[in-house]
């Protein structure tokens, strides 16, 4: 799938400058807050009208992902649910709407003394990670009041160990779109497949596609990692992933002067020397080169 110049993340976001950043480092602000604001903007962005065809497509992938999130907390009480979340720009996506979505549920001051029941995650960790994928899964944590345990291990083993940890937990959601591998044949809910440990898979986004992805980041100005700043498009580990050899070369595009400046949570800089020779992750648009820069 390929977006025209006219419908890229970067030309939408020029035509519409960005917000403030949707959260920022320096303020902790409590839980049921950041969902009523997380809320609000998604609110703002579904509302808007006259905008261009890839931004209306966006809005209504954004209202199935939260009729799906809604189902499922329907279904399932927030101790049955967990968030597969890796730091990586599906996941975020995802986990920014469950947010959203605990808000219109009236699930953000659910648990005792009207405390927040906390949002269960699972991390399983690159073999070799990065640096700046581990700082901005701490500072989303911290951000987003998340309870996320972390598992440096294949797949399989780590769901299984997770589920030991946390025998309540029925369902996951994951950040899988379609384009992904074993992703073709999923559905918004799909229990795992035989020989895996048993638990539903709910998949919100799995109809998104990449440019997708990032005009929805760029649009309501969501932090992500700084690696997509340099090039890197999908986020493995260090010893099989690389920038995307698509986006090398000058950059084609810049927001108010800075490609970087629509990143709030981290430093947008690409190194120390000056621009990067790797355009931004946001610039391609086409779903099928975005893992050029993974071995597997």
């Amino acid at each position: 799938m390929t977006a025209t110049a006219a419908e890229d993340p970067v030309n939408e976001l020029r035509d519409h400058p960005p917000v403030s950043p949707l959260v920022a480092d320096e303020a902790s602000v409590p839980f049921p807050v950041i969902c009523a604001k997380i809320h609000d903007r998604i609110t703002t962005f579904l509302t808007q009208q006259n905008v261009s065809p890839r931004l209306k497509n966006v809005q209504a992938q954004t209202k199935i992902a939260l009729d799906v999130i809604s189902k499922a907390l329907d279904q399932y009480t927030l101790s049955e649910l967990a968030l597969a979340y890796n730091g990586g720009k599906d996941c975020l996506v995802l986990l920014i709407l469950f947010l959203c979505a605990l808000h219109s549920k009236g699930l953000t001051r659910s648990g005792s003394n009207n405390n927040p029941e906390p949002i269960q995650c699972v991390y399983i960790q690159a073999p070799h990670p990065f640096q700046e994928v581990e700082d901005f899964v701490a500072k989303t944590v911290k951000t987003y009041s998340l309870s996320l345990l972390e598992y440096a291990k294949p797949m399989k083993e780590a769901f299984a160990d997770y589920l030991h940890d946390h025998p309540s937990v029925k369902a996951i959601f994951v950040g899988t779109r379609r384009t992904d591998p074993h992703g073709e044949l999923l559905t918004h809910f799909d229990p795992t497949d035989h020989g895996w440990p048993k638990f539903m898979r709910i998949h919100p986004v799995i109809d998104w596609h990449y440019v997708d992805v990032w005009t929805f980041i760029l649009r309501l100005n969501i932090p992500y990692c700084v690696l997509y700043d340099k090039g890197y498009t999908s986020l493995g580990g260090t010893e099989d992933t690389f920038p995307n050899p698509a986006l090398l070369g000058i950059r084609s595009s810049t927001v108010d002067g800075s490609v970087n400046g629509t990143n709030g949570m981290t430093n947008g800089t690409t190194n120390g020397e000056g621009a990067s020779k790797y355009r931004p992750a946001y610039e391609l648009v086409d779903d099928y080169e975005e893992r050029l820069g993974r071995d597997r």
